[in-house]
């Protein structure tokens, strides 16, 4: 039986990792055994690399709106952000423009959202020597806790806006990554909880329609967003609502939208004068 609130996962992990709980459960729901359960998470972790290992600067969308910016993040920088930050702006924006270019990603939860895990996932297993045994439990918790939130609001841009794909995303992110660091279920809840708090009210206005602009800039701020909510909660900052009532709340958030303002491309950036050139020119 799918999980339909953290809390009830929480309950479920209470003598086990979180991520065990969240495999069982998609072993009982779906009728398999644990070793394919595993088998094709691994797959889904070894798709997430190539977008990022494999990519090319010259690429460019069909729009030409996308394309190149995640080889300017490489290299020293200004000095503003560590080398460790710079690679995970960098597998974001590499993970969105290989979508842009129609070329294969893993939707996590969707395929506008799919540059967000992969980029604090995959720097973090680079530099801290992490088995893919291990990044392969994170995408566990991942799914465990947007499974919830998938359950309870939604992970549909045309449904709740782009706070159900990148904020969600962003939320699954930072309870993977809690438990790579050693977090609790606890910890990991508060990561969750506090990721969607700050994406509330994050609205889809895709320019001319397509998940480029601004979605793919969009996946940089959800992946830095999941590591200053795990920090937080790693930290022992907590969330002053529990985690299935943020939930709740983005659901009533997304709900109370405007249609312009969900995937419609009809409301926001795509709404502006350049916008509407944009689209008009496509």
């Amino acid at each position: 039986m799918a999980f339909s609130s953290v809390e009830g996962l929480l309950t479920a992990a209470r003598t086990r990792p979180v991520w065990e709980a969240v495999l069982e459960d998609d072993c009982n729901d779906r009728g398999v055994d644990r070793q394919r359960s595993f088998a094709q998470m691994s797959a889904l972790w070894a798709a997430m690399a190539p977008p990022v290992t494999e990519y090319d600067p010259a690429a460019r969308s069909h729009s030409g709106l996308i394309g190149g910016a995640g080889a300017l993040l490489e290299g020293e920088g200004s000095g503003l952000c560590p080398p460790f930050l710079r690679q995970v702006m960098a597998a974001a924006l590499k993970t969105g423009e290989c979508n842009a270019c129609m070329k294969r990603i893993v939707a996590a939860p969707t395929a506008g959202s799919s540059g967000v895990l992969p980029a604090v996932l995959l720097p973090l297993q680079a530099r801290d020597g992490l088995k893919d045994e291990q990044m392969v439990e994170a995408l566990y918790v991942a799914a465990g806790f947007g499974q919830v939130i998938a359950t309870r609001a939604s992970i549909s841009g045309a449904e709740g806006g782009c706070q159900a794909e990148v904020g969600s995303a962003s939320a699954m992110a930072a309870a993977a990554l809690v438990h790579l660091m050693g977090g609790t279920g606890e910890q990991m809840a508060a990561a969750c909880a506090l990721a969607l708090s700050n994406t509330l009210g994050l609205v889809c206005d895709p320019v001319a329609g397509l998940v480029e602009v601004p979605c793919v800039t969009r996946n940089v701020m959800g992946a830095m967003n999941a590591l200053s909510c795990a920090e937080l909660a790693l930290s022992g900052v907590g969330s002053a609502i529990p985690c299935d009532e943020v939930i709740d709340a983005m659901r009533s958030v997304g709900e109370a939208l405007p249609a312009s303002l969900r995937e419609t491309g009809g409301g926001g950036l795509a709404a502006t004068p350049t916008g509407r050139r944009i689209a008009e020119g496509m």
